[in-house]
């Protein structure tokens, strides 16, 4: 074989390998823009990237081949089913932190501070001091699990089970499977503050009593103190208990992502 035969077929391969690993990462780089953490505006753009192509260069070889290259309306097809197939697994799990976003809210009910509320930088929205103590301590729960190394994981075995070009099994479970785990993302969120928010119902109830009984007091700068203090110390108490039921429902999120491959 002469050098220039050998440069051609050289050419090719580098060629076939940049093609299979832009296949991954539409699907690693769509799920990574919609992941929870990392998806959210704090991370910059150059980061994500990064992190998208060095995944898909450790996962290209490990995966079934890509289809060949061509401009067609299939490559087309199969381009948007990746990116649809990514976004959706990274949106099913960032469900999952939007449980914390609501115990923070029913918690802010109570404790009177709905209307402590700023800029949050993580959800792009203004939410509430506790919505977004909680929401990062989700974030922390999930690094502390080892969520980071089951999301690559589950990009892994999306491919073994939807191949590129493959089509989707069932379009019907895929366009469910989010709307069927909010409703399980509801029930955990309130499940957690439930506890909190009847305490504080009992303490805000104990309140009104009090200023009906006693007029003459100022019961609303009481009560909005009182009620500060407890729900505080009430959070000190729910920080040790909630790490099992929010275990659970990243469990929950991540056989919910596997769903949406049928």
């Amino acid at each position: 074989m002469d050098s220039a035969t050998a440069t051609v077929v050289d050419g090719r391969i580098l060629f076939d390998l940049l093609t299979s690993i832009v296949w991954t990462l539409l699907r690693v780089g769509s799920m990574f823009m919609a992941a929870p953490i990392v998806g959210t505006p704090v991370v910059s753009m150059r980061v994500r990237l990064v992190l998208s192509v060095a995944v898909s260069l450790a996962l290209t070889p490990l995966i079934p081949p890509a289809p060949p290259a061509a401009i067609d309306a299939a490559t087309v097809l199969n381009v948007m089913r990746e990116i649809a197939v990514g976004a959706a697994m990274g949106f099913v799990l960032r469900l999952a932190f939007e449980a914390g976003a609501l115990v923070g809210e029913l918690i802010s009910q109570g404790m009177a501070l709905s209307f402590a509320q700023m800029s949050d930088p993580v959800r792009g929205v203004n939410s509430t001091v506790i919505g977004q103590w909680f929401f990062l301590t989700f974030g922390l729960l999930f690094f502390t699990a080892g969520g980071h190394l089951a999301l690559v994981q589950l990009v892994f075995d999306s491919y073994a089970t939807l191949p590129i070009g493959a089509a989707l099994p069932d379009m019907q479970a895929f366009l469910q499977a989010a709307p069927a785990f909010m409703a399980v993302v509801l029930r955990a969120g309130v499940s957690i503050a439930l506890p909190v928010v009847i305490a504080m119902l009992a303490i805000n109830i104990a309140f009104g009593v009090l200023s009906r009984a006693s007029p003459a007091l100022n019961t609303i700068a009481i009560g909005l103190s009182g009620a500060i203090l407890v729900g505080l110390f009430l959070l000190t108490q729910l920080v040790g208990q909630f790490a099992a039921p929010v275990q659970g429902l990243f469990d929950q999120s991540f056989d919910a992502a596997r769903s949406l491959l049928g």
